[in-house]
């Protein structure tokens, strides 16, 4: 009698001597089998290990992490990308805290052990010890609403990690450089980012039919809105060249659709080989909102583009870029030397207009 079991995932591996082993797990990333499949020890390894997984831990951290993992917040509330780089953090906190007691929570000491932690991490990233340690604080705050737990140990952890993206703008010659030196392929996704100024994950899913000659329309993952981009006549020339070999827009060398990591592999390789260092495909998004404000656009204007709120434009532009964008400064002088010289042509009144004076002599005697 055939048995199918459900799940069962198989992993090969070249051994010193040359040849080839199949390692068995009862699903992916769960515990190895013993034994071949079909004989009653692996079955019987299949079945414990099931079993194990179906009973629900009860009184330990654990427990919280998988609810957690069940809720419409995790289910629904984020991100694709962002569910899967919490799925790591939650397994990195699984394997230093799975056994933890809920009870335990409520003593003020345990702060100091997460932080602890945290601060272990941080001699391998700064960045995955804030990561981790916010990933548990969110799931210790979801407990904490729910009425699951008393007291969140975790609130109010300062950041380990001060870096920015401030500097992170792409130069005209950096862009040229890339285009000279990458392959065709890539070329029409640093255009489309240029000149859209829309996120990574949004442009490698971005399908033939958004296009129709003279606007790209799509609707945003992270922020859902709905955005219509008139196409620049630069990158229509670059749209209307390209071969429709997939449904989607951009494709790899093969003519498939890109995987997230293997379009990130092939950038990064593409970048090396232009002699780039230090910026990545994601700056590309903040180059345009300040290539849209050289070109005189307001925050409204921007925002029309690129998808962000108003506010969130200005804030950029304030905190970001445009205070150490040399360029800005190169046009507010090409300004004051512009009127300086239209004064002295005496195309500018040097004095206040006959209106102006009297009503500032009305106001003085008054």
């Amino acid at each position: 009698m055939r048995v199918r079991l459900k799940g069962i995932n198989s992993r090969r591996k070249k051994l010193a001597d040359g040849t080839i082993r199949t390692y068995w797990y009862a699903w992916k990333g769960g515990p190895p089998l013993r034994g071949e499949p079909g004989t009653p020890e692996f079955i019987a390894g299949y079945n414990e290990a099931v079993a194990q997984k179906i009973a629900p831990p009860s009184g330990v951290l654990l427990a919280l992490l998988l609810r957690f993992q069940g809720s419409a917040e995790f289910q629904f509330g984020v991100s694709p990308r962002t569910r899967r780089d919490y799925i790591k953090q939650i397994k990195r906190i699984e394997r230093a805290f799975g056994d933890f007691p809920i009870k335990a929570l409520d003593d003020p000491r345990s702060r100091s052990v997460f932080l602890e932690w945290r601060d272990n991490l941080a001699r391998t990233s700064l960045r995955q010890a804030d990561y981790a340690y916010n990933t548990l604080a969110r799931i210790l705050r979801w407990s904490l609403d729910r009425g699951l737990i008393t007291k969140n140990p975790c609130s109010g952890g300062s950041k380990l990690y001060r870096g920015t993206r401030v500097d992170k703008i792409w130069s005209d010659e950096e862009v040229a450089a890339f285009l000279r030196t990458t392959p065709t392929y890539l070329r029409l996704a640093m255009m489309l980012a240029i000149y859209t100024g829309q996120r990574q994950g949004d442009l490698l899913n971005l399908p033939w039919s958004a296009y129709d000659g003279r606007a790209l329309k799509l609707k945003q993952k992270n922020t859902g809105a709905y955005v219509s981009i008139p196409v620049a006549d630069v990158l229509r020339r670059e749209l209307d060249a390209a071969p429709r070999r997939c449904p989607i827009i951009l494709t790899n060398s093969v003519g498939r659709p890109w995987s997230e990591s293997g379009f990130q592999s092939a950038w990064g390789k593409a970048t090396l080989r232009a002699g780039i260092r230090g910026l990545t495909f994601h700056d590309l998004r903040g180059t345009a909102v300040v290539t849209l404000a050289r070109a005189g656009c307001n925050e409204v204007e921007i925002y029309s583009i690129t998808g962000h709120k108003p506010g969130d434009v200005q804030a950029i532009l304030t905190a970001h870029y445009l205070p150490r964008d040399a360029k800005v400064a190169e046009n507010a002088i090409e300004k004051l030397n512009a009127y300086r010289a239209q004064k002295e042509d005496k195309k500018l009144p040097t004095k206040l207009p006959t209106a102006l004076k009297s009503g500032r002599l009305k106001s003085e005697k008054a």
